[in-house]
């Protein structure tokens, strides 16, 4: 939601071209990836700027503190080595203005294609059909499984050691003739018979 400045001139703040470059440089200090292109990072600041305007005192917030970057470096924090630069950050890492542009690229940079395919990832599989019959064991990062056969001779599963009974034992059979239910053998609990059995 938006609200409106109490100064109309705060309301016409707009990002100037060194502003977008800092945040620029921001994002990839702020979480470096060697590998990733500059693309991902530049739409990662215009995101931020997008998102900032939807609230007047984001839009302030970041501005404002765009602008006095450089003040905490005591040089252009575009010319900062990586270094000196993260110091700055970590400076400011509680700043409100800070914060936001912290969020909002933790919650939209990994879901860009570009940096998808850096890492690897191939995006969501269901609209392409899955990935079993889309190189589902492709993996290139990871050493081949070893795979050999046992030199020593498998044991055979034989016939069991003892007898398997093939009724239910005397006793069984006796308790249950007064009744005329059908004997049921219950062999873990170790009961006689298993009452409300009936015959079928």
């Amino acid at each position: 939601m938006a609200y409106p400045a109490k100064y109309s001139t705060l309301n016409e703040l707009q990002l100037t071209e060194e502003a977008r470059r800092i945040l620029v440089r921001i994002i990839r200090v702020a979480f470096p990836h060697p590998k990733i292109p500059a693309g991902p990072y530049e739409r990662m600041a215009e995101k931020i700027i997008t998102e900032s305007n939807e609230s007047t005192w984001f839009r302030v917030a970041l501005t404002q503190g765009l602008l006095t970057l450089n003040q905490q470096g005591g040089e252009n924090f575009l010319d900062l080595s990586d270094e000196r630069a993260l110091a700055v950050l970590q400076r400011i890492a509680d700043l409100d203005f800070f914060g936001f542009i912290r969020r909002t690229t933790v919650l939209n940079f990994y879901d860009d294609p570009e940096v998808w395919e850096v890492f690897g990832y191939e995006g969501e599989s269901f609209a392409k059909g899955g990935y079993l019959h889309r190189g589902f064991n492709d993996l290139d990062w990871l050493p081949d499984p070893r795979i050999d056969e046992a030199d020593e001779a498998l044991t055979e599963i034989g016939p069991l050691g003892y007898t398997v009974a093939q009724q239910p034992p005397q006793r069984v059979q006796e308790a249950a003739g007064d009744t005329g239910e059908e004997p049921v053998d219950d062999l873990f609990k170790g009961q006689d018979k298993v009452g409300g059995a009936q015959t079928i």
